[in-house]
């Protein structure tokens, strides 16, 4: 895999460049659309002490049925999130994925169709100049590629940078983010940034992505 000394994005559930089982859409159609999402104040209600349990996970009202309004539409959808608790030694992957299944479960307990399609993170700390974390695009270059070649059933190569030859438009794709590093990384890997409020989250912007 190329660009290893970048510091890469890790996945919650593999290595980084295996292949992905993808929920089938609901219409069974993909056009190339993801939304790019990250997880405080978009998915859950964040902390200034970091979320550092699965009993500290709230999930914002009207999230999960969001998510499932996202993939009906034909977007997939992918988590990316700067999780520099990792880096810093306060706790370690293990601890990152029980979270991480707790939201999985809490959103399809609430709606079936809510389904993640990836998790990405960065665990790296913000001094390690990581490519991987936001406002870097590393997670979001990742993210396109797993996705896209589980969509064709491809094997996953991936690229960085300017080692990334010929990408896709993005054009109909979104990034939603409630701080300013999540829109500096829509503007460096050049998809549409949509700031919400973190009290509410994903609901907020709903309408701007799906154009009602």
């Amino acid at each position: 895999m190329a660009c290893d000394y970048m510091l890469l994005p890790h996945r919650d559930d593999n290595d980084l460049d295996s292949p992905l089982d993808l929920h089938p859409l609901p219409n069974g159609v993909w056009n190339g659309k993801i939304a790019y999402l990250d997880r405080d104040g978009v998915l859950n209600k964040g902390s200034a002490n970091y979320i550092n349990s699965p009993n500290e996970l709230v999930i914002l009202p009207g999230v999960s049925n969001s998510v499932a309004a996202l993939r009906e539409s034909g977007f997939r959808v992918c988590v990316v999130t700067n999780q520099s608790p990792i880096g810093r030694g306060l706790w370690d992957s293990k601890v990152l994925y029980s979270i991480h299944n707790k939201m999985r479960k809490l959103l399809l307990e609430d709606n079936p169709n809510a389904h993640l399609d990836l998790i990405l993170y960065s665990p790296y700390s913000p001094w390690d100049g990581a490519w991987a974390r936001k406002p870097n695009p590393g997670m979001l270059e990742a993210a396109r590629q797993i996705i896209s070649a589980a969509e064709n059933n491809l094997e996953v190569n991936l690229k960085f940078d300017i080692d990334w030859k010929n990408r896709p438009d993005e054009s109909t794709s979104v990034m939603v983010g409630d701080r300013g590093v999540d829109m500096e990384a829509a503007l460096n890997f050049g998809v549409r940034g949509l700031r919400c409020d973190s009290e509410i989250g994903l609901p907020q912007v709903l309408s701007k992505i799906l154009g009602d």
